[in-house]
Protein backbone atom coordinates (compact mmCIF):
# COMPACT_ATOMS: atom_id res chain seq x y z
CA UNK A 1 0.00 0.00 0.00
CA UNK A 2 1.16 3.65 -0.31
CA UNK A 3 3.26 5.10 2.49
CA UNK A 4 1.53 6.33 5.65
CA UNK A 5 2.36 9.71 7.16
CA UNK A 6 5.09 9.96 9.75
CA UNK A 7 2.59 11.94 11.83
CA UNK A 8 0.38 8.89 12.34
CA UNK A 9 3.10 6.23 12.46
CA UNK A 10 5.16 8.23 14.96
CA UNK A 11 2.48 8.72 17.62
CA UNK A 12 3.22 5.48 19.46
CA UNK A 13 6.71 4.09 18.78
CA UNK A 14 6.87 0.32 18.86
CA UNK A 15 8.16 -1.41 21.95
CA UNK A 16 7.11 -3.03 25.18
CA UNK A 17 5.61 -1.26 28.12
CA UNK A 18 3.73 -2.19 31.27
CA UNK A 19 0.33 -2.00 29.61
CA UNK A 20 0.93 -5.58 28.54
CA UNK A 21 0.36 -6.61 32.15
CA UNK A 22 -3.07 -4.98 32.15
CA UNK A 23 -4.16 -6.44 28.84
CA UNK A 24 -3.02 -9.93 29.83
CA UNK A 25 -4.89 -9.64 33.13
CA UNK A 26 -8.01 -8.36 31.37
CA UNK A 27 -7.98 -11.27 28.92
CA UNK A 28 -7.69 -13.74 31.79
CA UNK A 29 -10.48 -11.96 33.71
CA UNK A 30 -12.75 -12.15 30.69
CA UNK A 31 -11.91 -15.85 30.33
CA UNK A 32 -13.27 -16.46 33.82
CA UNK A 33 -10.23 -16.26 36.11
CA UNK A 34 -10.83 -14.44 39.43
CA UNK A 35 -8.30 -11.67 38.73
CA UNK A 36 -8.47 -8.62 41.01
CA UNK A 37 -8.25 -5.75 38.51
CA UNK A 38 -6.48 -2.81 40.13
CA UNK A 39 -4.79 -1.69 36.94
CA UNK A 40 -7.08 0.85 35.24
CA UNK A 41 -8.85 3.97 36.48
CA UNK A 42 -12.40 3.35 35.35
CA UNK A 43 -15.11 3.48 38.02
CA UNK A 44 -16.56 0.17 39.18
CA UNK A 45 -19.92 1.93 39.61
CA UNK A 46 -22.31 3.41 37.07
CA UNK A 47 -22.94 7.07 36.25
CA UNK A 48 -25.21 8.68 38.88
CA UNK A 49 -28.88 8.05 38.16
CA UNK A 50 -29.76 11.74 37.88
CA UNK A 51 -27.33 12.14 34.99
CA UNK A 52 -28.56 8.98 33.26
CA UNK A 53 -32.18 10.13 33.51
CA UNK A 54 -31.22 13.53 32.10
CA UNK A 55 -29.65 11.77 29.12
CA UNK A 56 -32.72 9.61 28.53
CA UNK A 57 -34.99 12.65 28.79
CA UNK A 58 -32.81 14.58 26.33
CA UNK A 59 -33.10 11.74 23.81
CA UNK A 60 -36.87 11.62 24.18
CA UNK A 61 -37.14 15.38 23.76
CA UNK A 62 -35.42 15.18 20.38
CA UNK A 63 -31.91 16.39 21.23
CA UNK A 64 -30.41 14.40 18.35
CA UNK A 65 -28.93 17.17 16.23
CA UNK A 66 -25.80 19.24 15.62
CA UNK A 67 -25.01 21.83 18.26
CA UNK A 68 -22.62 24.79 18.53
CA UNK A 69 -19.03 23.83 17.73
CA UNK A 70 -17.62 25.17 20.99
CA UNK A 71 -20.32 23.42 22.99
CA UNK A 72 -23.92 23.82 24.09
CA UNK A 73 -24.24 27.35 25.58
CA UNK A 74 -25.95 26.04 28.72
CA UNK A 75 -23.12 23.55 29.23
CA UNK A 76 -20.38 26.10 28.59
CA UNK A 77 -21.97 28.35 31.20
CA UNK A 78 -22.02 25.52 33.72
CA UNK A 79 -18.45 24.49 32.95
CA UNK A 80 -17.28 28.09 33.29
CA UNK A 81 -18.66 28.11 36.84
CA UNK A 82 -16.99 24.77 37.51
CA UNK A 83 -13.71 26.08 36.12
CA UNK A 84 -13.98 29.10 38.40
CA UNK A 85 -14.21 26.69 41.35
CA UNK A 86 -11.36 24.53 40.07
CA UNK A 87 -8.85 27.22 39.16
CA UNK A 88 -9.84 29.99 41.56
CA UNK A 89 -10.13 32.44 38.66
CA UNK A 90 -13.38 33.91 37.37
CA UNK A 91 -14.09 32.19 34.05
CA UNK A 92 -16.41 33.24 31.23
CA UNK A 93 -18.23 30.79 28.93
CA UNK A 94 -16.19 32.24 26.03
CA UNK A 95 -13.07 30.81 27.72
CA UNK A 96 -14.48 27.25 27.54
CA UNK A 97 -14.56 24.71 24.73
CA UNK A 98 -16.26 21.36 25.24
CA UNK A 99 -14.21 18.35 24.08
CA UNK A 100 -14.37 14.60 23.70
CA UNK A 101 -13.13 13.82 27.18
CA UNK A 102 -10.07 15.23 28.89
CA UNK A 103 -7.97 13.60 26.18
CA UNK A 104 -9.74 15.72 23.57
CA UNK A 105 -8.87 18.82 25.59
CA UNK A 106 -5.23 17.76 25.82
CA UNK A 107 -5.11 17.02 22.09
CA UNK A 108 -6.59 20.42 21.27
CA UNK A 109 -4.16 22.20 23.60
CA UNK A 110 -1.13 20.56 21.96
CA UNK A 111 -2.47 21.30 18.47
CA UNK A 112 -2.94 24.94 19.45
CA UNK A 113 0.46 25.49 21.03
CA UNK A 114 2.98 23.35 19.13
CA UNK A 115 4.31 23.70 15.60
CA UNK A 116 6.34 20.98 13.88
CA UNK A 117 9.60 20.56 15.78
CA UNK A 118 8.60 22.64 18.81
CA UNK A 119 9.72 21.37 22.19
CA UNK A 120 7.66 20.63 25.29
CA UNK A 121 8.55 19.64 28.85
CA UNK A 122 6.56 16.99 30.70
CA UNK A 123 6.89 15.91 34.30
CA UNK A 124 7.39 12.19 34.89
CA UNK A 125 5.58 10.19 36.18
CA UNK A 126 2.97 11.31 33.66
CA UNK A 127 -0.36 10.15 32.27
CA UNK A 128 0.42 7.61 29.56
CA UNK A 129 -0.97 9.59 26.60
CA UNK A 130 1.19 12.70 27.07
CA UNK A 131 4.12 11.66 24.83
CA UNK A 132 1.88 10.45 21.99
CA UNK A 133 -0.29 13.56 22.10
CA UNK A 134 2.76 15.80 21.78
CA UNK A 135 4.11 13.67 18.92
CA UNK A 136 0.71 13.93 17.18
CA UNK A 137 1.18 17.71 17.13
CA UNK A 138 4.65 17.33 15.61
CA UNK A 139 6.41 18.25 18.84
CA UNK A 140 9.34 16.81 20.75
CA UNK A 141 9.63 16.62 24.51
CA UNK A 142 11.92 16.19 27.48
CA UNK A 143 10.93 14.29 30.60
CA UNK A 144 11.77 15.99 33.89
CA UNK A 145 11.89 13.38 36.62
CA UNK A 146 9.88 14.06 39.78
CA UNK A 147 11.59 11.71 42.20
CA UNK A 148 9.90 9.45 44.73
CA UNK A 149 12.08 10.72 47.55
CA UNK A 150 10.63 14.20 46.91
CA UNK A 151 7.07 12.89 47.04
CA UNK A 152 6.95 12.95 43.22
CA UNK A 153 6.96 16.75 43.15
CA UNK A 154 9.29 18.19 40.50
CA UNK A 155 12.32 20.30 41.32
CA UNK A 156 11.88 23.66 39.55
CA UNK A 157 15.64 23.77 38.87
CA UNK A 158 15.31 20.59 36.81
CA UNK A 159 12.45 22.12 34.83
CA UNK A 160 14.44 25.24 34.07
CA UNK A 161 17.48 23.17 33.07
CA UNK A 162 15.36 21.31 30.49
CA UNK A 163 14.32 24.47 28.62
CA UNK A 164 15.62 24.70 25.04
CA UNK A 165 15.53 27.59 22.55
CA UNK A 166 12.45 26.05 20.88
CA UNK A 167 10.58 25.16 24.09
CA UNK A 168 7.00 26.38 23.88
CA UNK A 169 5.01 24.39 26.44
CA UNK A 170 5.20 22.93 29.93
CA UNK A 171 2.71 20.15 30.73
CA UNK A 172 1.90 19.41 34.38
CA UNK A 173 -0.66 17.24 36.18
CA UNK A 174 -1.87 17.78 39.74
CA UNK A 175 -3.48 15.87 41.39
CA UNK A 176 -1.27 13.49 39.53
CA UNK A 177 -1.99 10.30 37.65
CA UNK A 178 -0.33 7.88 38.44
CA UNK A 179 1.16 8.99 41.76
CA UNK A 180 -1.74 10.79 43.44
CA UNK A 181 0.65 13.60 44.39
CA UNK A 182 -0.93 17.04 44.86
CA UNK A 183 1.61 19.75 44.04
CA UNK A 184 2.22 22.33 46.76
CA UNK A 185 1.60 26.03 46.31
CA UNK A 186 5.37 26.56 46.42
CA UNK A 187 5.88 24.19 43.49
CA UNK A 188 3.08 25.73 41.41
CA UNK A 189 4.36 29.25 42.07
CA UNK A 190 7.88 28.21 41.02
CA UNK A 191 6.53 26.68 37.79
CA UNK A 192 4.57 29.86 37.10
CA UNK A 193 7.68 31.97 37.63
CA UNK A 194 9.62 29.84 35.11
CA UNK A 195 6.81 30.09 32.56
CA UNK A 196 6.65 33.87 32.82
CA UNK A 197 10.41 34.41 32.67
CA UNK A 198 10.84 32.14 29.64
CA UNK A 199 7.55 33.07 27.92
CA UNK A 200 6.13 29.53 28.00
CA UNK A 201 2.61 28.18 27.81
CA UNK A 202 1.52 25.98 30.69
CA UNK A 203 -0.93 23.16 30.08
CA UNK A 204 -2.31 22.06 33.44
CA UNK A 205 -4.15 18.73 33.60
CA UNK A 206 -6.53 19.14 36.55
CA UNK A 207 -8.90 16.25 35.82
CA UNK A 208 -8.61 14.96 39.41
CA UNK A 209 -9.12 18.30 41.16
CA UNK A 210 -12.23 17.12 43.06
CA UNK A 211 -10.26 14.14 44.40
CA UNK A 212 -7.52 16.09 46.16
CA UNK A 213 -8.55 14.50 49.48
CA UNK A 214 -8.14 17.49 51.75
CA UNK A 215 -4.95 18.80 50.16
CA UNK A 216 -5.14 22.31 48.71
CA UNK A 217 -5.49 22.15 44.92
CA UNK A 218 -3.63 25.04 43.30
CA UNK A 219 -4.06 25.78 39.61
CA UNK A 220 -1.26 27.73 37.88
CA UNK A 221 -4.04 29.77 36.27
CA UNK A 222 -4.61 31.39 39.69
CA UNK A 223 -1.08 32.80 39.91
CA UNK A 224 -0.67 36.45 38.96
CA UNK A 225 0.16 36.86 35.27
CA UNK A 226 -0.69 33.23 34.40
CA UNK A 227 -4.30 33.37 33.20
CA UNK A 228 -3.21 34.52 29.72
CA UNK A 229 -0.64 31.73 29.33
CA UNK A 230 -2.39 28.76 30.99
CA UNK A 231 -4.66 26.14 29.42
CA UNK A 232 -6.48 23.87 31.86
CA UNK A 233 -7.50 20.35 30.84
CA UNK A 234 -10.55 19.01 32.64
CA UNK A 235 -13.19 16.31 32.42
CA UNK A 236 -16.42 15.04 33.95
CA UNK A 237 -15.15 11.45 33.70
CA UNK A 238 -13.76 11.07 37.21
CA UNK A 239 -15.47 13.88 39.13
CA UNK A 240 -19.00 13.09 37.92
CA UNK A 241 -18.65 9.37 37.16
CA UNK A 242 -19.00 9.83 33.38
CA UNK A 243 -16.01 8.03 31.83
CA UNK A 244 -17.92 6.53 28.90
CA UNK A 245 -19.80 9.73 28.07
CA UNK A 246 -16.56 11.31 26.77
CA UNK A 247 -17.21 14.80 28.07
CA UNK A 248 -14.27 17.08 28.83
CA UNK A 249 -13.41 20.73 28.42
CA UNK A 250 -10.53 23.11 28.01
CA UNK A 251 -10.27 26.44 29.80
CA UNK A 252 -8.09 28.90 27.90
CA UNK A 253 -7.82 32.53 26.78
CA UNK A 254 -10.75 33.48 24.57
CA UNK A 255 -8.56 33.85 21.47
CA UNK A 256 -7.29 30.29 21.89
CA UNK A 257 -10.87 29.03 22.18
CA UNK A 258 -11.78 30.76 18.90
CA UNK A 259 -8.98 28.98 17.06
CA UNK A 260 -9.82 25.63 18.67
CA UNK A 261 -13.39 26.06 17.49
CA UNK A 262 -11.93 26.16 13.96
CA UNK A 263 -10.13 22.91 14.74
CA UNK A 264 -13.48 21.39 15.71
CA UNK A 265 -14.84 22.25 12.27
CA UNK A 266 -12.33 19.86 10.69
CA UNK A 267 -12.24 17.24 13.46
CA UNK A 268 -15.14 16.42 15.76
CA UNK A 269 -17.69 18.96 14.44
CA UNK A 270 -18.83 19.39 18.01
CA UNK A 271 -20.25 17.17 20.70
CA UNK A 272 -23.35 14.95 20.87
CA UNK A 273 -26.53 16.92 21.54
CA UNK A 274 -28.17 14.64 24.11
CA UNK A 275 -24.91 13.99 25.98
CA UNK A 276 -24.37 17.73 26.25
CA UNK A 277 -27.79 18.21 27.82
CA UNK A 278 -27.16 15.39 30.30
CA UNK A 279 -23.75 16.86 31.15
CA UNK A 280 -25.29 20.29 31.73
CA UNK A 281 -27.70 18.73 34.20
CA UNK A 282 -24.85 16.86 35.93
CA UNK A 283 -22.80 20.05 36.24
CA UNK A 284 -25.66 22.24 37.45
CA UNK A 285 -26.83 19.75 40.07
CA UNK A 286 -23.47 18.20 40.97
CA UNK A 287 -24.75 14.65 40.58
CA UNK A 288 -22.41 12.29 42.44
CA UNK A 289 -19.49 14.68 42.93
CA UNK A 290 -19.30 14.71 46.73
CA UNK A 291 -20.13 11.01 47.00
CA UNK A 292 -17.44 10.01 44.50
CA UNK A 293 -14.80 12.13 46.24
CA UNK A 294 -15.65 10.62 49.63
CA UNK A 295 -15.69 7.12 48.20
CA UNK A 296 -12.17 7.36 46.83
CA UNK A 297 -10.86 9.09 49.93
CA UNK A 298 -12.14 6.16 52.01
CA UNK A 299 -10.85 3.57 49.57
CA UNK A 300 -7.34 5.04 49.49
CA UNK A 301 -7.20 4.99 53.29
CA UNK A 302 -8.45 1.39 53.50
CA UNK A 303 -5.90 0.16 50.97
CA UNK A 304 -3.00 2.11 52.48
CA UNK A 305 -3.88 1.01 56.02
CA UNK A 306 -3.97 -2.61 54.86
CA UNK A 307 -0.45 -2.25 53.42
CA UNK A 308 1.11 -0.60 56.49
CA UNK A 309 4.02 -2.57 57.87
CA UNK A 310 4.41 -4.77 54.81
CA UNK A 311 7.88 -6.13 54.18
CA UNK A 312 10.13 -3.69 52.31
CA UNK A 313 7.37 -1.84 50.49
CA UNK A 314 6.19 1.71 51.09
CA UNK A 315 3.61 4.18 49.77
CA UNK A 316 4.63 7.32 47.87
CA UNK A 317 2.46 10.31 46.95
CA UNK A 318 -1.11 8.99 47.00
CA UNK A 319 -2.60 12.20 48.40
CA UNK A 320 -5.32 12.49 45.79
CA UNK A 321 -6.80 11.08 42.59
CA UNK A 322 -7.97 7.46 42.61
CA UNK A 323 -4.65 5.64 42.83
CA UNK A 324 -2.09 4.44 45.34
CA UNK A 325 1.57 4.36 44.32
CA UNK A 326 3.57 1.61 46.02
CA UNK A 327 7.37 1.49 46.10
CA UNK A 328 8.53 -2.13 45.66
CA UNK A 329 12.11 -1.32 44.67
CA UNK A 330 13.56 -2.81 47.86
CA UNK A 331 11.94 -6.11 46.90
CA UNK A 332 12.37 -5.97 43.12
CA UNK A 333 13.89 -2.97 41.29
CA UNK A 334 12.14 -3.89 38.04
CA UNK A 335 8.50 -2.92 38.51
CA UNK A 336 7.33 -4.85 35.46
CA UNK A 337 8.93 -8.05 36.77
CA UNK A 338 7.16 -7.54 40.10
CA UNK A 339 3.84 -6.83 38.38
CA UNK A 340 4.00 -9.98 36.25
CA UNK A 341 4.93 -12.03 39.32
CA UNK A 342 2.06 -10.55 41.33
CA UNK A 343 -0.38 -11.40 38.56
CA UNK A 344 0.86 -14.98 38.26
CA UNK A 345 1.19 -15.77 41.96
CA UNK A 346 -1.68 -13.77 43.49
CA UNK A 347 -4.01 -12.91 40.58
CA UNK A 348 -3.74 -9.17 41.25
CA UNK A 349 -3.34 -6.79 38.30
CA UNK A 350 -1.47 -3.50 38.81
CA UNK A 351 0.32 -1.11 36.48
CA UNK A 352 4.14 -1.01 36.55
CA UNK A 353 5.32 2.51 37.20
CA UNK A 354 7.44 2.53 34.06
CA UNK A 355 4.22 2.74 32.05
CA UNK A 356 4.21 6.39 33.19
CA UNK A 357 7.89 7.25 32.72
CA UNK A 358 11.22 6.19 34.17
CA UNK A 359 10.73 8.30 37.30
CA UNK A 360 8.33 5.63 38.56
CA UNK A 361 10.62 2.65 38.06
CA UNK A 362 10.42 0.38 41.07
CA UNK A 363 6.79 1.39 41.75
CA UNK A 364 3.36 -0.04 41.02
CA UNK A 365 0.18 1.96 40.56
CA UNK A 366 -2.93 0.44 42.13
CA UNK A 367 -6.33 1.75 41.07
CA UNK A 368 -8.95 2.17 43.78
CA UNK A 369 -11.77 1.34 41.37
CA UNK A 370 -12.91 -1.70 43.33
CA UNK A 371 -15.15 -2.34 46.33
CA UNK A 372 -13.53 -1.99 49.75
CA UNK A 373 -13.42 -5.72 50.47
CA UNK A 374 -11.65 -6.33 47.17
CA UNK A 375 -9.09 -3.67 48.02
CA UNK A 376 -8.45 -5.23 51.44
CA UNK A 377 -7.98 -8.64 49.85
CA UNK A 378 -5.69 -7.25 47.17
CA UNK A 379 -3.55 -5.51 49.80
CA UNK A 380 -3.17 -8.76 51.72
CA UNK A 381 -2.09 -10.54 48.55
CA UNK A 382 0.47 -7.81 47.81
CA UNK A 383 1.86 -8.15 51.34
CA UNK A 384 2.08 -11.92 50.99
CA UNK A 385 3.73 -11.77 47.59
CA UNK A 386 6.34 -9.23 48.78
CA UNK A 387 7.16 -11.39 51.81
CA UNK A 388 7.47 -14.56 49.77
CA UNK A 389 9.48 -12.74 47.10
CA UNK A 390 12.04 -11.70 49.68
CA UNK A 391 12.15 -15.23 51.06
CA UNK A 392 12.77 -16.69 47.62
CA UNK A 393 15.58 -14.24 47.06
CA UNK A 394 17.22 -15.17 50.39
CA UNK A 395 16.84 -18.86 49.67
CA UNK A 396 18.56 -18.35 46.30
CA UNK A 397 21.48 -16.63 48.01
Amino acid sequence: MPKLSTRITGIMPSGKDGWEVHFAALARKQAGEPILMLSVGDHDFDTPEGTVEAGVEALRKGHHHYIQLAGLPRLRTGLAKLSTQCTGVETAPEEIIVTQGGQGALFGACQALLDQGDHAIIIAPFYATYPGTIRAAGGTFTEVLALAENGFEPDPKDIEAAIQPNTRMLLINSPNNPTGTVYSRKTIEAIADIAKRHDLWVVSDEVYWTLAAGREHISPRSISGMKERTLVVNSLSKSHGMTGWRLGWLTAPEEVIRYLTNLNIVSSYGMADFISHAAAEAVEKGHGVEEIAERYKARRKIFMDALKGANNISIRGSEGAMYVMVDVSAVEPDAETFAWGLLEAEQVAAMPGTSFGEAAQGHLRFSMCQEEEVLKEAAQRVRRFAENYVRRQRAAE
